[in-house]
């Protein structure tokens, strides 16, 4: 066997083990615990500045129905996960180490489709996206209108202040439109409604550690489920630094995922 291929078996039995070890600690903290119909997930790696105020700024219900919070902690060194831990309506799967946000991301799909959700929204932990608009961003998958809900900056407010991010964010829009004949405004945001029936169908196909906004979206898109748009406000980053890297970085490897994606799905 390759010397490749062996390496590739051997992280891939590591990633296994940290999450079996995350499985193990989260049915130990919430033993015969089942969410809601449905979830806001979180996805955070070294986010405790932010992590509480984003956390106490949850709706107590969405249109008077529960939810379920859900944070799910990419390892890390600071007390993102102590601090989630703190709020007493909120479930934490802490992962041992850093798996990279796409895992955690997938993490959070299974364990929807595994415990019979409904819907799941996602959200920043760095404080960009506001809580508050939960309910927007559900309204059409309540309605039957969409399968993939996108929250859009551009339809909406965008208060950060990088011109480079903010044309990468329409370059790739156009991009990604043309590869599905789609007509969506913002292609690259984290901030989501999706219908887990859809997660189920494409959950398999996702293989991206990082980077796989633009990998679910041209999946699902490619495999025929229904995108709509609501606007959105985005704020700066409440505090920290990006885990993206630098623009010509971020741009670069966003774009071998998005023509990747597209190349394997087409």
């Amino acid at each position: 066997m390759a010397k490749d291929d062996l390496e590739r078996r051997r992280l891939a039995r590591l990633r296994e083990f940290a999450l079996a070890q995350a499985t193990r600690r989260f049915e130990d903290d919430y033993p015969a615990f089942t969410p809601e119909a449905t979830v806001a997930s979180i996805c955070a790696y070294e986010e405790a500045g932010n992590i509480g105020d984003v956390l106490a700024k949850m709706p107590d219900s969405l249109d008077g129905m529960p939810y379920t919070t859900l944070v799910v902690v990419d390892g890390g060194e600071d007390q993102t996960a102590e601090i989630a831990r703190s709020f007493p309506n909120v479930k934490v799967i802490e992962f041992p180490v850093n798996l990279g946000h796409g895992v955690a991301l997938q993490t959070t799909y299974r364990y929807c489709i595994n415990h019979g959700v409904t819907y799941v929204i996602t959200l920043d932990a760095d404080g960009q996206n506001d809580p508050a608009e939960i309910p927007n961003i559900l309204a059409p998958l309540l309605r039957d209108e969409a399968d993939f809900v996108v929250a859009s900056r551009v339809l909406g407010v965008d208060k950060t202040s990088d011109v480079v991010r903010k044309s990468g964010v329409r370059f790739f829009s156009f991009i990604m439109n043309r590869m599905t004949g789609a007509n969506l405004t913002d292609t690259s945001t984290g901030y989501r409604g999706l219908r887990v029936t859809m997660l189920a169908d494409v959950v398999d196909r996702l293989a991206q550690p990082q980077y796989q906004t633009a990998e679910l979206l041209i999946t699902s898109l490619k495999r025929g489920w229904r995108a709509a748009e609501v606007p959105t406000v985005w704020y700066p980053r409440a505090s920290g630094t990006t885990k993206k890297g630098k623009n010509w970085l971020f741009g670069f490897r966003y774009a071998r995922v998005v023509f990747g994606t597209w190349w394997r799905e087409r």
